[in-house]
């Protein structure tokens, strides 16, 4: 892309957010609250609003989830209606119109909804209206957004309600941490921009590779920098200690969408969320007593819980019901999932948190758990079927990266750089299942260790030799302290072909140079082209893979 100033890229966020930003330190006033001018009519005074703006998510070859949180009691109405590709909307022959009610938002969801759309036609843009009706029926502020459905699997010679024949190639976004270290949102330099740059890009979906809120991280209205400079944050109640009830964890997740970058990109961009420790705790794994003194409640199972609730009705991911009981106590709903976009690619999206081992040295004979038997053999059944070009995993972790946990590990290496033990065995299992079945273009993301990297593997380079060369790439943070790189662990063999990190540890967002995301352009050859840039757009690292056949 062209070279964007990161001021262009605040003024246009910001000039397509919502009115009313907040200054240090204060909070929304509701919008039942507003006078209205002489005249007006009642009704509008109350009416049903979108204080925390709208989102859709999970959007695959024919579906889509919708989500929206009303400033009261509601039910959730969207309008799709197809649109060309100048946003015109599509009359006649290949017009598609829908209108969709979902449940009723409460304060049992915070007054977050969703709507699960089905049955969509493939390569597709969509004109998204999203309303709240009350109890009467009166229909509240409508706000706007779009999205585009992946083309069919057998999209060769289709006509798509774009015109003309369904073109091949699309492109995408990643990154994690957000609002971590106590960098929130700091509007002197323009918010969370980085989010505007990945939002210049046109993607046609992004993925946050976890760690989407800080619930551990407290947010002050000032933080010193190591230049001398302040860092002023917008705070709210909710964020000004660590979270611990239900209503702060749903607060940290009300404080990211206050950002007009942020609810610029999620109403025109669809998100595919995971989840991993600091939407609950640093480096928490199931049955953890934690000692941090700043908690009064140290059973992790019962944060974890509460985490997960306020994660989910936030998030816009559908009600992916576990085939099996759930092993772990705390998940309403499965969080790994496969979202399918057509021929060029397939992506699994892993949950690395709730079926985590306790952190140890990470040398054990036997294997410690980080996916789980389940998710380990619905991954490999997923990837091996999988008929797309590209099969991209999208991990919450890093593989060789070690990341360590006071004397324990954190990370799925253990610091060893010999035979596969503890965790590395899950993984060693898995790239073996892939390499038997003769399964090609495999690609991983991941974020996590707050700087970007490209690692390849290569068995070649490794002391478990059982599997075939692969790619992995790393970007973040988005709006958090930078830190890295780190080293790794070579039981894998990976080769760092690049690495970059801010200027020193924990370095601020201000200057965009610290900040990382990732994208990817699939071409209508099928070359996945991964680039990864700093938060002004700036391309800093760029690598085509060329598909086997």
């Amino acid at each position: 892309m062209t070279e964007i100033s990161r001021r262009s890229l605040v003024l246009g966020a910001l000039a397509t957010g919502t009115a009313g930003a907040l200054t240090a330190g204060a909070t929304a006033a509701p919008a039942s609250a507003a006078t209205p001018a002489h005249g007006a009519v009642p009704l509008l005074r109350h009416r049903l609003t979108f204080p925390s703006g709208i989102q859709t998510g999970d959007v695959t070859t024919d579906s889509a989830v919708l989500w929206g949180r009303a400033s009261g009691p509601g039910r959730l109405v969207a309008t799709l209606r197809t649109v060309d590709a100048e946003g015109a909307l599509l009359r006649g022959k290949g017009a598609f119109e829908r209108t969709l009610r979902g449940a009723w938002a409460s304060a049992d969801s915070d007054f977050t909804a969703k709507i699960a759309a089905t049955q969509l036609p493939s390569g597709s843009r969509f004109q998204l209206t999203l309303q709240f009706e009350d109890a009467e029926g009166h229909l509240g502020e409508a706000v706007q957004g779009s999205f585009t459905t992946a083309p069919a699997a057998n999209a060769a010679g289709r006509t798509s309600a774009l015109g003309g024949e369904v073109a091949r190639g699309q492109s995408f976004v990643w990154t994690g941490d957000t609002a971590g270290q106590g960098w929130g949102i700091n509007e002197e330099v323009g918010g969370m921009f980085a989010y505007a740059a990945m939002h210049a890009t046109k993607p046609d979906f992004f993925v946050h590779s976890g760690d989407t809120v800080y619930a551990d991280n407290p947010i002050k209205a000032e933080v010193a920098e190591r230049d001398g400079r302040t860092w002023r944050n917008l705070v709210t109640e909710e964020v000004s200690k660590v979270a611990e009830t239900l209503n702060e964890f749903r607060g940290r997740h009300r404080y990211n969408l206050m950002d007009a970058n942020v609810r610029a990109m999620y109403a025109e961009v669809p998100v595919i969320a995971q989840w991993d420790d600091h939407e609950t705790h640093n480096n928490w794994w199931h049955g953890e007593t934690i000692t941090d003194p700043r908690y009064t409640v140290r059973d992790i199972d019962t944060l974890a819980a509460r985490g997960r609730q306020a994660w989910q009705e936030y998030q816009p991911i559908g009600d992916r019901r576990a085939l099996a009981p759930a092993t772990t106590g705390f998940e309403p709903a499965r969080i790994y999932r496969h979202i399918p976009r057509g021929a060029q690619l397939d992506l699994f999206a892993l949950d690395m948190r709730s079926y985590k081992g306790e952190n140890t040295a990470g040398l054990e004979p036997n294997a410690t758990p980080i996916l789980g038997e389940e998710q380990l053999q619905w991954l490999v059944r997923g990837v091996t079927r999988s008929k797309a070009t590209w099969k991209v995993i999208l991990s919450d972790l890093p593989l060789g990266i070690i990341v360590p946990d006071g004397a324990a590990q954190e990370s799925i290496s253990n610091r060893n750089d010999g035979a596969p033990l503890g965790r590395e065995l899950e993984l060693a299992r898995l790239l073996k299942a892939f390499k038997d079945a003769g399964v090609k273009n495999i690609v991983w993301l991941t974020a996590d260790v707050h700087y970007c990297a490209a690692h390849h593997y290569s068995p070649e380079r490794a002391a478990f030799r059982d599997f075939d060369p692969f790619w992995e790439f790393v970007a973040g943070p988005i709006n958090a302290g930078s830190f890295g790189p780190n080293a790794m662990d070579l039981t894998f063999g990976p080769r760092v072909d690049f690495a970059k990190a801010g200027a020193y540890a924990n370095q601020s967002p201000r200057d965009g140079k610290s900040q990382f995301f990732g994208h990817v352009e699939i071409d209508a050859g099928d070359t996945f082209t991964v680039s990864l840039r700093n938060a002004l757009g700036e391309t800093v690292y760029s690598k085509a893979l060329t598909p086997a056949r």
